[in-house]
């Protein structure tokens, strides 16, 4: 199955509404990284997304889209408080799939003899993926404290500025 998308404009893609879809699917992505990534999965599950009830507007993917458990890594949606659902785990349980970039002076020259070694720098100094840990170790009382606090807790211990 081919999926058509339209062309809204550079960074914008529509998925027209077919089927069951309540809403259209609307892709932010340039045409190179639609071309270049396998994103067919990814893009039956944001137009599966646009069937849910309650959806507003649209079904939406972000740059970093690719296949996810229910809802692609990526997706967005937003529901109608009394008539939508409430999706805890629309993208599963492995949610550490952030957008970064970090820009360096390196070319793909200098990098390629070394990929391997990188690669494995960044897994041994990057927490990603089920079970991962971070470098922040937390006692039950103290998560309690972060969630109560949220970013007020951060800032008083250093990761963040207060504004």
């Amino acid at each position: 199955m081919t999926i058509e998308l339209k062309k809204i404009d550079e960074y914008r893609w529509e998925l027209p509404k077919t089927g069951a879809m309540r809403v259209p699917g609307i892709i932010y992505s340039s045409a190179s990284m639609l071309k270049d990534t396998k994103q067919e999965e990814a893009l039956k599950q944001v137009a599966n997304v646009a069937t849910l009830p309650g959806i507003l507007k649209a079904s939406l993917a972000m740059p970093d889209m690719h296949w996810g458990y229910g809802f692609p890594i990526g997706g967005v949606a937003a529901f109608d408080w009394e008539n939508g659902i409430i999706s805890p785990g629309g993208v599963g349980y492995d949610i550490n799939c952030g957008v970064r970039l970090a820009a360096t002076s390196l070319v793909e020259k200098d990098v390629r003899p070394r990929l391997e070694e990188l690669i494995n720098a960044l897994y041994q100094n990057i927490p990603s993926g089920v079970g991962s840990t971070g470098f922040v170790k937390l006692s039950i009382a103290e998560e309690k404290k972060v969630l109560k606090e949220g970013s007020r807790w951060a800032v008083r211990h250093g990761f963040g500025e207060d504004s």
